[in-house]
């Protein structure tokens, strides 16, 4: 699974949707509830706006990173707005499941880093192996 993510403080959903022309898979605002517990209630620490792909069968991660490229990588003025005018940050996650040591090919195509820079956008990878 690849995803994109805007994140920050407090800031109107709506705005990145239609800033970008695009919809998310998921948002959340600060403060929404993420689990309550007997004692405890834990809330959300930021506003989040997402772009995934869901988790798909692949041995290529750039595979995922194309599709969420081909919706933004004609943004970068819209981007570069929002992430001025709303204190956003940007990340480009990747999530690796491997099964029955099944490894991906795991580097960035240069279009892929070309954008991220371009947009001031982190890159992380989250692996998970299962035996």
């Amino acid at each position: 699974m690849a995803y994109f993510s805007a994140f920050g403080d407090n800031f109107p959903l709506e705005e990145v949707t239609n800033g970008l022309d695009v919809e998310p898979t998921e948002t959340y605002k600060k403060g929404d509830v993420i689990k309550t517990f007997a004692t405890k209630i834990l809330r959300r620490k930021e506003t989040s706006w997402t772009l995934s792909t869901g988790y798909q069968e692949s041995l290529d991660i750039n595979e995922q990173l194309d599709v969420i490229l081909k919706s933004l990588k004609e943004k970068t003025k819209e981007l570069l707005q929002l992430k001025k005018k709303y204190d956003l940050q940007f990340q480009f996650m990747i999530v690796i499941e491997i099964e029955n040591n099944d490894k991906p090919a795991m580097y960035l195509q240069k279009n892929i880093i070309d954008f991220s820079s371009s947009i001031d956008a982190e890159i992380q990878f989250d692996l998970y192996v299962y035996s």
